[in-house]
This record gives structure tokens, C-alpha cells and sequence, in this order.
């Protein structure tokens, strides 16, 4: 450690100084030193070397990133900021061996990444170990096929609810994803059961041929009960009019009336074409979608709009239990809707709207 010592206390002159090939030099020093001794050092020896080498990156070119990456990403007493620091290099050369490898990149790192920045990032990030749901929600959102797909093969990931229905959304016109997802153990009953619903008879035979013994069973009640309950369609129903709702929540909002308040009135009198336009308006999306919503089985989706609008648990308990479902909601279901308000963020149901918005589509 002496030698390390004499090493580091070189640095600042070589990053104000030195050439490029002197600063990348140092850099292989200091990474050779921490290599070597790593193990051995303290949280206090660690943190310096974590100082260090977040200031060499900063003045080295992309392959010494790079390969600093490669050096760092499977060890688990890695430096933290500078892992964290590297996940989020713009150039996925630099970036990708942390963001597949290294358990110390933090969920928050991964979220901000996946967020904003390109596919390449996000198919690192998808084949991570335990990646948790606030990541892959944001993956589901924004992934393109190649990296929803590698998304689903990871057997370690886990979803949300919000988080299933859009791989099942994805998979509607990929049998390949549809495949892939209709033999993931985790996926719950009433998804397996959509996403068999919509696929095609070769998809159905494969996976009743594939499956492992503890999904056939599942997969065999699933098709049982799609082909056992086909029936003649039943005549279009007209589209429901919104117009005189629309105009008079408009109304509303450009003389100021519309609040929570009137929301939360809305749902007393039972007035829920109003609290559709209403939500639609708020949330820039169209009413016939809200309305969707509320008229739907799944309170669940219901909190989605009501948390990216702002609205408090009060008025959505009231819109819940008044809503007209064909049966009411008991009061430890919604007790459990809200725990799951509380912890359901503005931001993912903001995502999960512009999710809808983009497929043009609600699950049921």
C-alpha cells in the first residue's frame, strides 16, 4: 500500500498536467493497485480509491472506460460512485458491463437510465439478476421487441401488475414474446389467461408441447376454459356519447370549477361519464379510455388515471364504491387499494398512461 500511496498522490498532477496517455496510464495503476489490494482495504481506503477514480474518468477516452468497466463490474467490493458513475456513460461500450454484472448499481441508477437513455442500455439492463418491478416497468414502457424479449426470458425479473399487462400488450402481435411468457412460472392465472386467449393455435400447441409437468396442468385448465366458453358475438353495442359530458367538464376547467372537489361530487351523484371526461382532460387522454376504465372489473387500473391526476385516496375510495361494477368492493380490498395507492408513484402512473395512450389500448 505504500507504493499505492506514492501512486495516488501523483494523480492530481497527472489529470491537470499530463497527456492523455499519461492520465490513462495512471488509471491503469491506480485500477492494477485497487485489483490487487481491493479485498484487503477498508470502507475509508475504498472511498478514496472510489475519489480517484471517479476523477480519472472523467479525462480518459471511451476504451479506458471501457475496460475499467470489464474490471470493476464483477466484483462486490467494488467502489460504489464510480459504478454508479459508469452505468450512466453515454457510450454503451463503457456502460453495459455494469449495467448487466455489477449487483452494487443501485435500483435508483437503473431507473434514471432506463428512463433516458437508448435500446442498447435498456437490453443491458434487461437480463440483470432480480431486476426489481420500479426497473422493469420502465423497461415494459420504453423497450423496443428485442429488448422486451430478453426482458421476458429473464427468469429472475419481476413485474407489477401494470408490468404484466403491458408484456402481454407486447405480445400480441410476437409470438416468439408470446411463447416466451406464456412459460414464465411467475406469470399470474387471469395474464396467462389473456395472453393464450389471443394467441394463435400454433403458439397454443407449442406451449402445451413445452411446458414444464407444473405449467401443463395450467396451460390445459387456461385452453379448457377459452374453448369452452365461445360464443356467438353478441351484436355492436353503439358508441357511448360523451359530448354533452366533455363540453361540460371544459366547462369546467376554463372558468376554474374543475377540482377535486367537483371530482369527488361527480362520484356522489353517481355521475361517472362526468368523472371520464373529467380524469381524460387531466390527464390529456381520451374519455372514452377512462370511461373504459372505470366501467372495467379491475379496480387496479382505476388508481392509475386518479394517481396521475393528483386525486387523494378519499375521492378514489368514493369513485371506487360507487363506481357501476357488477359487484361491490368489500373493505379489505380496499384497504389493500389503498396500500397500493399510497405506494403507486405519480411518475409510473404517468408512464403507464402514456403506455395506453401510445398502444391505444387498456388490458381488461
Amino acid at each position: 500500500m505504500l507504493a499505492g500511496h506514492s501512486v495516488i498522490l501523483e494523480l492530481e498532477e497527472a489529470v491537470r498536467t499530463g497527456s492523455p496517455a499519461k492520465r490513462i496510464d495512471a488509471l491503469r495503476q491506480v485500477t492494477s493497485l485497487f485489483l490487487n489490494d481491493g479485498m484487503r482495504l477498508s470502507d475509508e481506503q475504498i472511498a478514496v480509491f472510489d475519489d480517484v477514480f471517479c476523477l480519472l474518468v472523467l479525462n480518459v477516452e471511451t476504451r479506458a472506460r471501457a475496460q475499467l468497466s470489464r474490471q470493476l463490474a464483477r466484483l462486490d467490493h467494488a467502489p460504489d460512485r464510480i459504478i454508479q458513475q459508469l452505468a450512466r456513460d453515454d457510450e454503451i461500450s463503457v456502460a453495459a458491463h455494469v449495467l448487466a454484472h455489477s449487483k452494487q448499481v443501485a435500483t435508483g441508477t437503473l431507473v434514471d437510465v432506463a428512463s433516458s437513455k437508448g435500446q442498447d442500455h435498456l437490453y443491458a439492463i434487461a437480463g440483470r439478476i432480480n431486476l426489481p418491478e420500479a426497473v422493469t416497468d420502465v423497461i415494459v414502457t420504453r423497450g423496443e421487441p428485442r429488448v422486451i424479449r430478453s426482458l421476458a426470458s429473464n427468469a429472475t425479473a419481476r413485474f407489477s401488475e401494470t408490468g404484466y399487462a403491458g408484456m402481454v400488450a407486447h405480445a400480441g402481435a410476437d409470438d416468439d414474446l408470446t411463447e416466451i411468457l406464456g412459460l414464465r412460472p411467475d406469470l399470474p392465472f387471469q395474464f396467462r389467461q389473456d395472453l393464450l386467449r389471443r394467441a394463435t393455435e400454433a403458439v397454443r400447441e407449442r406451449l402445451t408441447e413445452n411446458a414444464p409437468p407444473e405449467l401443463k396442468d395450467e396451460i390445459g385448465r387456461v385452453l379448457a376454459s377459452i374453448t369452452g366458453s365461445v360464443a356467438l358475438p353478441a351484436p355492436p353495442k353503439p358508441p357511448q356519447d360523451f359530448t354533452r359530458a366533455e363540453a361540460s367538464v371544459k366547462r369546467m376547467k376554463s372558468s376554474g370549477e374543475l377540482s377535486e372537489p367537483a371530482i369527488l361530487t361527480f362520484a356522489e351523484t353517481h355521475r361517472f361519464d362526468e368523472i371520464a371526461a373529467a380524469l381524460a382532460v387531466m390527464n390529456e387522454l381520451p374519455t372514452p379510455m377512462m370511461a373504459k376504465v372505470l366501467a372495467g372489473t379491475r379496480h387496479d387500473l382505476v388508481l392509475i388515471p386518479c394517481k396521475a391526476a393528483g386525486l387523494s385516496w378519499a375521492t378514489v375510495e368514493t369513485i371506487l364504491s360507487r363506481r357501476p361494477t357488477m359487484q361491490a368492493l368489500n373493505p379489505k380490498i380496499l384497504m389493500a387499494a389503498a396500500q397500493d395507492y399510497r405506494r403507486l408513484s405519480a411518475e409510473t402512473a404517468q408512464r403507464t398512461l402514456r403506455f395506453w395512450l401510445l398502444h391505444d389500448k387498456v388490458e381488461k
